[in-house]
């Protein structure tokens, strides 16, 4: 071979090269996907959000006078036996300081009260000498007439003077004990409290006990202190009498009926628990989400149904998941969420047949938020894209992502 057939060799070799670079780099590849296989398996269509634990009856000790509160001696979860075990006690609280015109009042319907109090003995005095006086002559009349020495009218006469007498001795008693009593009344307005604070000691007191046994769930202030009528002391329950309190969006809450599972998660222990609805509440109310969104919210009551020593570890106020379920089936055939898209008002996927890309109407019925159910439209075992993007069209060639 001469010098031009070795030269028209080796360029035809390099132009070959370069044409096969070009095919290859221009040949169409297949659209790396992420697949899924539809399979049949368990299916559970819930609604839920965050609750919390409370107990059934909770009973708040109330001060039923107002006092001085002693110090609360019980601490939060000491047990309570019903009718037994004092709460609290109260006892009556000091009296106000007098100013100096309302002192003055004072000392002097003090005075007044000694004076009225010295008026009253003297007319006892003046009324028992009148009574001592009213018997002798009663004494005198009686002996005169039984010597006929005076008629039977003087002697009548001298009985009427003699009850007369007395009556007016025991009004003046009466009235002698009244400016007493009144004295010590106007006396106890110039009490100061120093005075009742050394007087305490053995004072009534008004003992508050546990309406029901159970256990102390909340001592809002154990200091002593003055307090009214009606205010809070303590709040008592049975901690082993817990539900479950959870506020669903009103649109979620309509679809809940009393008697669904209801399963608790994020309770803090390793399995879930059981529960079912027991009422849902007919009155809604507006509650401010943490997006600032205002939302209409129903509270949906629920009773535990595991055994107790698997939640015994709970308390008043902890905070749940709850998820309630709506529907549930066991052979279910599903795929998930995320590889459905809309195709007009329906809905449909792309599907892997011998590595090509095929568009599927699918006929869709439950769906959680993460599977949906598959009436019509695919088989057990089929293949699908997740995530289909813009590159997944109709017939494109597809391959699994590595």
């Amino acid at each position: 071979m001469g010098a031009a057939g070795r030269r028209l060799l080796l360029w035809g070799s390099v132009g070959t090269l370069l044409l096969a670079g070009l095919v290859y780099a221009f040949w169409p590849k297949p659209v790396p996907v992420d697949l899924a296989t539809v399979g049949r398996g368990e299916l559970v269509v819930t609604v839920g959000d965050e609750g919390e634990t409370r107990v059934r009856d909770v009973f708040e000790v109330s001060a039923p006078v107002a006092g001085r509160v002693m110090r609360i001696q019980a601490d939060v979860g000491d047990p309570v036996t019903a009718n037994e075990t004092v709460l609290a006690e109260i006892e009556p609280i000091d009296p106000d300081f007098l100013d100096p015109r309302r002192r003055a009042e004072a000392e002097a319907g003090v005075q007044a009260a000694e004076s009225a109090q010295t008026l009253a003995e003297a007319e006892l005095a003046e009324a028992t000498a009148e009574l001592q006086f009213a018997d002798t002559e009663l004494t005198r009349a009686r002996e005169l007439r039984r010597a006929n020495t005076i008629s039977p009218h003087e002697l009548d006469e001298a009985e009427r003077v003699a009850k007369t007498r007395r009556a007016a001795h025991d009004r003046a008693r009466a009235n002698l004990q009244m400016r007493t009593h009144d004295l010590a009344r106007v006396r106890a307005q110039l009490v100061s409290p120093v005075e009742t604070q050394e007087r305490a000691a053995g004072g009534e007191r008004v003992a508050l006990r546990a309406p029901v046994t159970g256990r102390v769930l909340r001592v809002p202030n154990d200091s002593s202190r003055v307090v009214p009528a009606g205010e809070a002391l303590v709040e008592i329950g049975d901690p082993r009498d817990l539900e479950l309190v959870v506020d669903l969006l009103s649109a979620d809450a309509v679809k809940v009926a009393p008697g669904q599972r209801v399963i608790v998660e994020g309770w803090g222990g390793e399995l879930p628990l059981e529960g079912r609805v027991r009422r849902v509440e007919p009155f809604g109310f507006t509650k401010i989400s943490a997006l600032g969104i205002e939302e209409q919210r129903v509270n949906v009551i629920i009773d535990l149904t595991s055994p107790p020593e698997a939640w015994s570890t709970l308390g008043h106020g902890y905070q749940v998941d709850v998820r309630i379920v709506l529907w549930e089936g066991s052979d279910v055939l599903k795929v998930p969420l995320t590889a459905l898209f809309r195709d007009g008002d329906g809905w449909a996927v792309f599907a892997d047949v011998h590595g090509t890309a095929r568009e599927r109407a699918v006929q869709v019925g439950r769906r959680t938020g993460l599977e949906a159910q598959i009436v019509d439209g695919l088989a057990d075992g089929d293949l699908v894209v997740v995530h289909p993007g813009q590159r997944v069209v109709e017939g494109v060639a597809i391959a699994p992502r590595e």
